[in-house]
């Protein structure tokens, strides 16, 4: 992928010239949302950004001054190793690699299928560590920063989210492990763990799981259909009062840059909110306070309808 197009804003001149864009920052899961808004918080700020996105038409979409998209599916490692060598070839140092990509499909534990959770752990955790291996000898150099987008999700879990949550509370002891390992080495390790934000990922999500209950047996479908009802009408509340991914980035980009950063990052008061109460409540507490909340959104869910069978 080329470098960004130029474009002209005298309001922006004065930190957006290619000549003054001294640092570089990469930012996974460019293509939408949070990543997206990120890109353009960042570039706003100054930084040369290269925006990892999946497709033609994100990059087209996103390109712009300071925004480099790339081809970057971060479980690939081809795509890998070409940001690597991007950031290589350039001599500006590396500010911060900022690993937002992710996915979230929720179903209860006996009937997300295996693949499903293997997909989630291989882009929720083992994409951000390749691509963090491949990028620490260039933020070794520049003292830079790896910023992780975890989730209250690695905090707190939900039912059906159990394998989404899996994949960020690993993802949240990795980035300890890194953070005590590289501290003294000069390089900065931060989790920035969202709340409830508007974006399309929880939509995907929602239709993934009404795709998976779809195919549970009657015999699944009697114990965890109305619990999935309750969950997907909890995740379209959620979306409804959601942070703008905006307000999300803003955070974001605060995390990545700050000379002496938090460990942690909050981003909004659902999360600031879960992520106190789990460390205090006991877990017979919390799990009462998960079921009460799920049943009041259980009395208004549709009863949801096998479609096919699985014995």
């Amino acid at each position: 992928m080329t470098a960004s197009t130029q474009i002209t804003d005298s309001t922006e001149a004065a930190v957006t010239s290619s000549e003054q864009r001294n640092e570089l920052i990469v930012v996974t899961g460019a293509s939408t949302g949070m990543g997206a808004a990120t890109a353009k918080e960042l570039a706003r700020r100054g930084f040369q950004v290269l925006a990892g996105v999946r497709r033609d038409i994100d990059a087209d979409a996103l390109r712009a001054d300071g925004i480099e998209p790339h081809i970057l599916d971060i479980t690939v490692d081809a795509d890998v190793a070409a940001i690597a060598d991007r950031v290589e070839r350039d001599p500006r140092p590396l500010r911060a690699l900022i690993n937002n990509a992710g996915i979230a499909i929720n179903s209860p534990v006996e009937t997300l299928p295996l693949a499903q959770w293997r997909r989630q752990f291989e882009v929720n955790l083992f994409g951000h560590i390749a691509i963090t291996q491949a990028l620490l000898p260039a933020l070794l150099r520049s003292s830079g920063t790896v910023a992780n987008i975890s989730s209250v999700g690695g905090k707190v879990v939900l039912p059906t989210y159990g394998a989404y949550a899996g994949s960020k509370f690993a993802l949240e002891a990795a980035s300890d492990a890194l953070r005590r390992e590289v501290a003294a080495l000069g390089v900065k390790v931060v989790v920035v763990e969202p709340g409830a934000v508007k974006t399309a990922m929880p939509e995907r999500g929602i239709a993934t799981a009404e795709e998976l209950t779809a195919t549970l047996s009657a015999a699944q479908l009697e114990r965890y259909g109305r619990l999935n009802a309750a969950v997907t009408a909890q995740a379209r509340s959620f979306i409804e009062t959601g942070v703008p991914a905006e307000q999300a980035a803003r955070v974001i980009a605060r995390a990545a840059t700050a000379s002496r950063p938090r460990t942690r990052y909050t981003i909004g008061r659902d999360a600031a909110v879960l992520v106190r109460l789990s460390r205090v409540l006991p877990d017979r507490l919390l799990d009462r306070i998960v079921r009460r909340n799920l049943r009041s959104f259980a009395d208004s869910a549709p009863r949801p309808q096998r479609q096919l069978s699985r014995h």
